[in-house]
């Protein structure tokens, strides 16, 4: 795979110049080539990185890889800076597509997907506090990996604002007729819901934190495999909208407590650990509840969710 460095493509990691531009002349050049490794080094780089529709007689792989595993920062309580290490991928923008997104193809052959493996690894993506635009959207490519990435809004997530403008953190691509994703090492915080998950998705080691959804499942004819989810401080920790078939072999969860929540977190009190009204959801799921300042405890709620069977680790 030929090795595009960003940095050649007139890209700098100084918080403060628009790279949108340099970003998309490495995708551009990746494309041309075949396909390609876009390496960022360490820095944090304002703007976009656009993927464009492509179609051709056969797929490319498109590399997106940052400097080296970003620190991921979440947590139940407290206050804790983030810190401006590793390559950091930042868009302020108060409308339009999300900081990594992919475009879509009106013209392609099936539905409107590029035909393109879209790899994200080693990066961090932030937008801000009650962002307006999304972390990263792959929606209208065929297939992903994504993984030692974090996704958040500039502030640690006990900290964050609630969301209000209904933006995604991660969104997978969508059915189509070879999607699929891998999700590894993955941390969200802060967004109105954290991962949108689509057909066909193998996740783990995942975190989702202070969203408002933490995973959101949406219509797939495939199903969806997940090995450890953590959900913490997030209204509904999982939300099914759509038809779906999933296991979370164990879903991790802890509820803010006593004492660990004030007036501009209160929004993040859980309201429902499954949220499922209109029985959607075809899934299995192994729990683990902690309660802050409490401990482990079997208080698990479901809205709905009749075909979900849920059941305590250990029960």
């Amino acid at each position: 795979m030929t090795d595009i460095h960003a940095v050649d493509y007139g890209a700098v990691g100084d918080d403060d110049t628009d790279n949108t531009a340099a970003f998309s002349a490495c995708v551009a050049a990746a494309i041309e080539a075949g396909g390609g490794r876009i390496c960022i080094p360490a820095g944090v780089y304002r703007g976009r990185i656009t993927i464009p529709p492509f179609q051709a007689s056969s797929w490319l792989v498109i590399e997106i890889v940052g400097a080296g595993q970003p620190v991921p920062v979440f947590g139940t309580i407290g206050a804790c800076p983030l810190l401006d290490n590793g390559t950091i991928i930042r868009g302020l923008d108060t409308s339009g597509p999300a900081v990594i997104a992919a475009t879509p193809d009106p013209s392609a052959p099936y539905g409107q997907f590029s035909m393109l493996h879209v790899i994200i690894r080693d990066l961090e993506v932030r937008t801000c506090d009650d962002p307006r635009i999304g972390g990263i959207d792959l929606q209208y490519v065929q297939q992903c990996k994504v993984e030692n990435v974090v996704i958040n809004t500039g502030v640690y997530n006990v900290q964050a604002s609630m969301p209000t403008h209904g933006t995604k953190g991660l969104i997978t691509p969508a059915c189509n007729n070879a999607a699929f994703t891998i999700l590894r090492n993955v941390v969200v915080t802060g967004y109105h819901t954290g991962i949108v998950v689509n057909e066909h998705t193998d996740g783990d080691s995942i975190v989702v934190a202070s969203n408002m959804n933490g995973l959101e499942f949406v219509q797939g004819h495939h199903a969806s495999r997940f090995g450890r989810v953590g959900a913490y401080r997030c209204p509904n920790m999982v939300t099914v909208t759509g038809q779906h078939g999933f296991s979370i072999e164990q879903l991790n969860i802890e509820k803010a407590g006593p004492k660990q929540t004030d007036e501009g977190n209160a929004w993040q009190a859980t309201v429902y650990d499954i949220n499922d009204p209109d029985d959607l959801g075809m899934a299995d799921i192994n729990y683990w509840v902690v309660v802050g300042n409490v401990g482990a405890r079997d208080v698990f709620t479901c809205n709905g969710g009749a075909s979900i069977r849920a059941r305590r680790i250990g029960s």
